[in-house]
């Protein structure tokens, strides 16, 4: 399976209260009043913005998680940051949005929502240990520090993080047949889950922290990697079948960082009805483990991941599925950018009900290319 388009976006930082963003004189005026600070500076709190105006055009059938059937349309989103500090061991963040939907189109008619919010407790002096709960990104992997528009070079996300396949969280298949069926049609986002489902905002509780070389972050999640984001917020889904996940990573200097993620838990989602009698979701898990690097030199800077994930799907058996990408980019001036990414996608065999064995799902490959120009230290734009 081969996916084809042309996707065109002008981001605008228009509101980005953050040290590396400091030239455009109005926002910086605008950026000197955007916080509220004690008197003796015990507590300090910064408002901060991102402004996206995106427009797609796709030749074909929408990839990965892109839910409009238009051949183009436009995909604004606007969002707050709230960063509060509580003295030199307490912190909170909030992160809120207003777009056509947390993916691309999901939502047309506009939502907005509380994506990220938490409180995080730093015990001691140093970064060694860190307490968290809330809503949050999920530790695994080394795309979702950089997953936000103005850090990504790309408009989309790589293939592990985005590519939906044929397994649902919510429908049970009737058979081995009716599973392997879904490999022949066009991809349904609203069905189907990636492996990992974006940047996974899910709820729960982390730790993690920096011992001299050595990263670490564990955390426990109301819900699976794959999962959609409705079932992120901890009211949305109950804890009777938590998510364990993690990271460990080794950065020996400021160039070169490599690391090892898992998660295990239950991926099926309510309504429990739809589970085979006799089983309940927690039956069914997914379990990941995956590899990640990051490496920069000069002018370069280098990302790959890879990931094994093993889907328990009723009345079939274990999905199995590999997927990785590797992304480069240049910066050509200090200003002007260009990135190329390539990911691929393979799939294992799961028994077909005849006695025999068949590949779940198509084998795949894409790649990306974008160029990105930052006009200043607030707007910058992408073409992909």
């Amino acid at each position: 399976m081969k996916q084809k388009g042309i996707a065109l976006a002008l981001i605008a930082a228009s509101l980005l209260a953050r040290p590396a963003l400091a030239q455009t004189e109005w926002l910086e005026k605008l950026d000197d009043s955007l916080f509220l600070q004690s008197s003796n500076g015990w507590f300090r709190a910064d408002v901060s913005g991102l402004l996206d105006l995106e427009g797609y055009y796709i030749d074909q059938h929408p990839p990965g998680l892109v839910f409009s059937e238009h051949d183009f349309f436009f995909n604004p989103r606007l969002s707050l940051f709230l960063d509060a500090r509580f003295g030199p061991h307490l912190y909170a963040f909030a992160q809120g949005r207003y777009d056509r939907g947390f993916d691309p189109g999901a939502m047309p008619d506009g939502d907005a929502r509380a994506d990220e919010y938490l409180l995080r407790y730093i015990p001691f002096d140093d970064a060694r240990l860190n307490l968290q709960i809330g809503k949050f990104a999920t530790v695994v992997g080394n795309w979702v520090p950089r997953h936000d528009s103005w850090k990504n070079p790309f408009i989309n996300a790589p293939l592990p993080y985005e590519n939906v396949v044929g397994i649902t969280d919510h429908i049970v298949p009737a058979n081995p047949k009716a599973f392997l069926a879904r490999r022949n049609k066009p991809d349904q986002p609203a069905n189907w889950v990636p492996v990992i489902w974006g940047p996974s905002y899910a709820s729960g509780a982390s730790v993690f922290g920096l011992v001299e070389k050595f990263e670490y972050g564990f955390e426990i999640k109301n819900v699976a990697l794959s999962s959609r984001p409705y079932a992120w917020d901890a009211w949305t889904h109950d804890w009777d079948y938590p998510v364990f996940s993690g990271r460990i990573g080794y950065r020996p200097n400021a160039a070169l960082n490599v690391g090892a993620s898992f998660s295990h838990g239950a991926y099926m989602l309510p309504p429990e009805e739809s589970i085979l009698a006799g089983s309940h979701k927690g039956d069914f898990k997914q379990s990941t483990v995956g590899q990640d690097i990051r490496y920069s030199r000069g002018h370069w800077q280098i990302w790959a991941e890879g990931f094994v994930s093993r889907f328990e799907v009723p009345n079939v058996g274990n999905a199995d599925t590999v997927t990785y990408y590797l992304e480069t980019k240049y910066e050509i001036t200090p200003q002007l950018f260009g990135a190329l990414r390539w990911n691929q996608q393979f799939f294992g065999d799961v028994p077909n009900g005849g006695g025999g064995h068949e590949q779940w799902d198509r084998d795949m490959w894409r790649i990306e290319t974008a160029v990105g120009y930052r006009f200043d230290r607030h707007v910058q734009a992408k073409l992909q």
